[in-house]
């Protein structure tokens, strides 16, 4: 869409999946705080979103949007100056419709006073929604919105939500930095698993600027330290924004560990900006491969099914030159080792192995 951000995935945290409505001034702070302190800031995540339910049921005599003052008693404003005080960015909510999804007023008629708004309150970031839209085009209203946000002159990165209708990764790149593929995730590896197959498959839509976005991450929420290794994985294979979604404050030190991989952030995090293809997927084994900028590639091994299993793939099948050796490095466990082509692993049920494969 032109705006200059988003080269590469965006990185942060909102408040929804762990949340819900329960939205506030005080969570939000102590959120950015926890990431300043945890490594997560460090580790590249810089947006601190907020989701539904921080405004009041009506517009102001203007038709300007108010915080609800229980909530926000220093304002969206003055939230978003603590936040900005800590190197962090603040991220908004609102709905391409005529109100949002929990029933607080819409934009939908109101772009350009409320995109106004937010940048006048130093926002960063907006999360549009699709709720009680009115059967208007999605591509109108989001367009809509785009350009109100352009008009702005404020660098607003723009996240479409309209839950992956009219087939929205076509015309996604042209409108915003990154659009939702499915309805929402569930923390559950079902619900994960039905979104990677979903999202996979549009691998040719995303690059720097605009990203195909399969919802935020549930590591935290209830899923096994195996399911959650293996979302973060899958996410950063398929070039994902990264959006954490659990109590980040009270989270446990390996969950902190999974967010914070290096390696792993790193290919999410890749310069050269390509999503990751399925190589092989047969019988619930299946093998992606992401190219990199240094010439690399990204190999994951993921085991759908419930029991351990042996999983392969060639460096020629995931699109590395002939070479008479490579280099493996396992990004989850930190061992380096070589082949002459073969990349194979034991992969738990619900699991990923995770490979950097490289050239000698």
């Amino acid at each position: 869409m032109g705006n200059g951000l988003a080269t590469t995935p965006q990185m942060g945290f909102n408040d929804w999946n762990a949340y819900g409505c329960n939205v506030s001034e005080t969570l939000i702070k102590s959120t950015a705080q926890a990431m300043h302190g945890n490594g997560m800031q460090a580790a590249g995540y810089q947006y601190v979103n907020i989701d539904d339910c921080w405004l009041t049921h009506n517009r102001d005599r203007n038709g300007n949007l108010v915080p609800d003052r229980t909530k926000f008693p220093d304002g969206i404003a003055g939230t978003a100056s603590y936040v900005h005080s800590l190197g962090l960015k603040l991220g908004i909510y609102e709905d391409a419709g005529t109100a949002t999804c929990a029933g607080y007023p819409g934009s939908l008629g109101h772009e350009r006073q409320d995109a106004a708004l937010f940048a006048s309150w130093g926002v960063d970031y907006l999360k549009y929604d699709n709720c009680n839209n009115t059967g208007v085009s999605a591509r109108s209203r989001y367009t809509a919105m785009r350009d109100a946000l352009a008009a702005t002159g404020r660098p607003i990165l723009f996240s479409l939500c309209n839950w992956g209708q009219e087939n929205v990764w076509t015309w996604g790149a042209k409108v915003g930095n990154s659009w939702r593929t499915t309805g929402d995730i569930s923390p559950s590896f079902s619900s994960m698993l039905g979104i990677f197959h979903a999202n996979v498959r549009l691998n040719s839509y995303a690059g720097p600027g605009g990203w195909n976005d399969p919802d935020m991450l549930e590591i935290g929420n209830g899923m096994s330290a195996t399911e959650d290794r293996a979302e973060f994985s899958l996410w950063a294979e398929m070039a994902a924004p990264l959006i954490a979604g659990t109590n980040i404050a009270k989270a446990s030190s390996t969950t902190l560990s999974i967010l914070s991989d290096k390696a792993v952030v790193a290919v999410d995090q890749d310069s050269l900006g390509k999503q990751g293809r399925m190589v092989s997927s047969t019988g619930g084994h299946d093998v992606l491969a992401k190219p990199l900028a240094n010439g690399d590639v990204a190999v994951a091994l993921f085991n759908e099914t419930n029991s351990t299993a042996t999983i392969g793939t060639t460096a020629a099948a995931v699109g590395k030159a002939a070479a008479t050796r490579y280099g493996l490095a396992d990004l989850w466990s930190g061992a380096k080792s070589s082949t002459t082509g073969t990349i194979s692993a034991s992969v738990p049920a619900h699991g990923v192995v995770m490979y950097r494969l490289s050239a000698g």
